[in-house]
């Protein structure tokens, strides 16, 4: 396993992408998660797959995707989200009419919940867990911005 990046960075997602799969955690210097855009044109499909150990979940950001398991169609409508264990065969389809593009996360192993820590303000010494420490009043009108 490669170290973990430091710091922050930042890309973009590209609904029209000539390429069908996007490497954003590469382009991020994520390290411990699978983190690809997937864009498909109608007609499009992947291949009949499954994983030895990596579940997926894929979270539509446009379009339709088609999902077969076994032969079985099932329609994952744009904001909606699916998790596929890694031994389900599966495969990816666009049967239109527009565009579908995706976000792919895949990861294995345990996730370690609750890892956060949290401070009280920029300058607090020290960390606490997350539910120790109340959330802030919420931002008054004023600093509101009033335009995208």
């Amino acid at each position: 396993m490669r170290p973990m990046e430091t710091g922050i960075s930042v890309t973009r997602l590209d609904h029209d992408s000539p390429e069908r799969f996007v490497g954003l955690g590469r382009a991020l210097g994520a390290s411990g998660l699978g983190l690809n855009q997937i864009v498909l044109r109608p007609g499009q499909r992947g291949r009949i797959h499954t994983h030895e150990h990596q579940e997926e979940v894929f979270i539509i950001l446009r379009g339709t995707l088609t999902l077969e398991i076994e032969g079985t169609q099932q329609d994952i409508a744009t904001d909606e989200l699916v998790r596929i264990a890694p031994a389900v065969r599966r495969r990816l389809l666009n049967l239109g009419p527009g565009v579908c593009s995706m976000i792919a996360l895949g990861a294995a192993g345990t996730h370690e919940r609750r890892d956060g820590l949290a401070y009280t303000d920029w300058d607090a010494p020290e960390a606490l867990p997350p539910q120790e420490v109340p959330l802030p009043d919420d931002l008054p009108p004023s600093e509101l911005r009033t335009t995208g």
